[in-house]
């Protein structure tokens, strides 16, 4: 490799440094509690993984610590990212990688610390595609975390390989990822249940900019922010998954025109999908909150069903732009869609 190759790579390097170090959220204790009193039956002699907590401040040791005998685990651990190079974060983010194993605590009726379970140091910066993460994920059942929103489906891919169970927290809008929503529409993977809408509140690390709105300082100076879209992504099973959804409209070719570009009908809302209705209909990728796959059959998505819109309509008459649907306006126009799910009814 030449020095300006070497080079490249590096700053490609502290590039995902940066923003994994930027996606360090710390995700509230509550937000854990909620969802996890979902999967307690999973938990019992098992190895629990967070790879993405640093033991000394993660909600998600302290749940597990706590709960360590109720769920009946086999172990904890934990790891966390740090870079050791001053250059890319400065003297002060600068810590060695650590990792905890805890086993329970046999002889005092108690929940020890962190400290005084033992942190131990990673050779490496504690990355999770790291040899040393790898071989820790090899050892566990389940992994529980919050991985970085940027790496969020190469994240989602590791543990697909290494067949993993999990239960991990990301962004809506990583359904529309390719392998993803591959995940989902084969039921690998589906929403948790415990957050529908709205957005949640996350600690982040103190030298993180605290711009947005919505975003505040504690009294103990600790810094917070509002990440709006936020979801639960799991391929554990809860009773709830299997709800039907109840349909109470009726199909209606003027609220539910026929795309452009794709032979489904639209769908603007899930509480609009007709009960009369048993073809092919494209909904918001919300629909998930509701999805039931007893229910209803995932047939694709408008990235991957739709057709090109140049082979349809003349050059001037729709928005260009990556394959989504578009609706006819009446005028010889067409009107772009956001993205869209589509689905189809099992039992017509």
């Amino acid at each position: 490799m030449t020095k300006q190759r070497a080079t490249t790579g590096r700053n490609h390097d502290f590039q995902q440094a940066k923003q994994a170090k930027r996606d360090e959220f710390y995700t509230s204790l509550k937000d854990i509690e909620v969802e996890l009193k979902h999967y307690t039956k999973h938990f019992k002699d098992k190895v629990v993984y967070c790879n993405c907590d640093d033991p000394r401040a993660s909600n998600f040791f302290r749940y597990f610590s706590y709960n360590f005998e109720k769920l009946g685990l086999k172990k904890l651990i934990t790891t966390c990212y740090r870079s050791q190079d001053v250059e890319l974060f400065g003297e002060g983010d600068s810590d060695q990688a650590v990792y905890l194993e805890y086993s329970g605590d046999k002889i005092q009726n108690n929940v020890p610390s962190a400290e005084e379970i033992g942190i131990k140091p990673l050779t490496g910066d504690g990355d999770f595609r790291s040899i040393e993460s790898i071989e820790l994920l090899e050892q566990a059942d389940i992994v529980v975390t919050n991985p970085p929103f940027s790496l969020f489906s190469e994240y989602v891919s590791q543990l697909v390989e290494h067949n993993k169970k999990f239960v991990i927290i990301g962004n809506m809008n990583a359904v529309t990822y390719t392998n993803v929503f591959g995940l989902i529409q084969n039921n690998q993977m589906w929403y948790g249940p415990s957050i529908r809408s709205g957005d949640r509140e996350f600690r982040v690390p103190n030298g993180y900019p605290i711009t947005a709105a919505g975003s505040r300082i504690d009294d103990h100076g600790n810094k917070y922010i509002r990440v709006k879209g936020v979801r639960w992504f799991t391929n554990l099973e809860y009773p709830g998954r299997h709800e039907d959804l109840k349909l109470q409209k009726t199909y209606c070719p003027v609220a539910n025109p026929k795309y452009a570009n794709f032979d489904a009908i639209e769908v603007g809302k899930t509480q609009n999908i007709p009960w009369d209705y048993d073809g092919p209909m494209g909904v918001p990728i919300t629909f998930l909150d509701k999805f039931n796959p007893d229910q209803f059959e995932i047939l694709g998505s408008s990235k991957t069903l739709s057709h090109p819109m140049s082979q349809i309509a003349q050059k001037g008459t729709y928005q260009p732009g990556g394959p989504r649907f578009y609706l006819p306006n009446g005028d010889g126009t067409y009107r772009r869609m956001y993205e869209r799910i589509v689905i189809k009814k099992k039992q017509p």
